[in-house]
């Protein structure tokens, strides 16, 4: 898929230079944030971070408002040259697309967006690059979502077998 090679391509690009990857998603799009944050880090070597500690979250959503919480946190950790991948099923979510404009205040390099449903959807629209799936059913395009950014991970990591333990095995 040449859209996964030119992410790959921005996320290294963006390691290199010392920046970080900022991955932010709700609900299930939350988890896969977690789960390709940790994965980017420890795995690829891609220094990577999202915002789902509960503190943070009803800290800025009590202060801010819940619309605006992951735009304000991005504010306070975000740098220029950054990476944000916003993840969201429906590419509706108003915490989401806030974010995605705080990004482009702050100077991020690129905005890489994972949405689904309609193809009009406004997440869609303000992706560098986007990655969408031609789905209305959650699950299928959360799991589609989760399948592209591992996949991404992969890439990065060069092989099809390594270890996930540090020095380990393979198992």
């Amino acid at each position: 898929m040449p859209a996964l090679i030119r992410v790959k391509a921005v996320l290294l690009e963006a390691s290199r230079a010392g920046k970080k990857v900022i991955l932010a998603g709700n609900g299930g799009s939350a988890a896969i944030a977690s789960h390709v944050a940790v994965d980017l880090t420890k795995n690829a070597h891609v220094r990577a971070m999202n915002f789902n500690e509960a503190d943070l979250i009803t800290c800025f959503a009590n202060d801010y408002g819940y619309e605006r919480w992951i735009e304000k946190a991005i504010e306070f950790y975000g740098e220029p040259g950054d990476v944000l991948i916003a993840v969201s099923s429906s590419g509706q979510s108003r915490n989401i697309l806030e974010a995605c404009h705080a990004a482009r205040r702050r100077g991020f390099a690129s905005i890489v967006t994972c949405s689904g449903f309609s193809p009009e959807n406004p997440l869609r629209r303000l992706g560098d690059h986007s990655f969408w799936v031609e789905s209305k059913a959650y699950n299928l395009v959360e799991l589609t979502h989760l399948f592209w950014l591992l996949a991404l991970v992969d890439l990065i990591i060069g092989r099809t077998e390594y270890s996930a333990s540090p020095g380990g095995a393979v198992v």
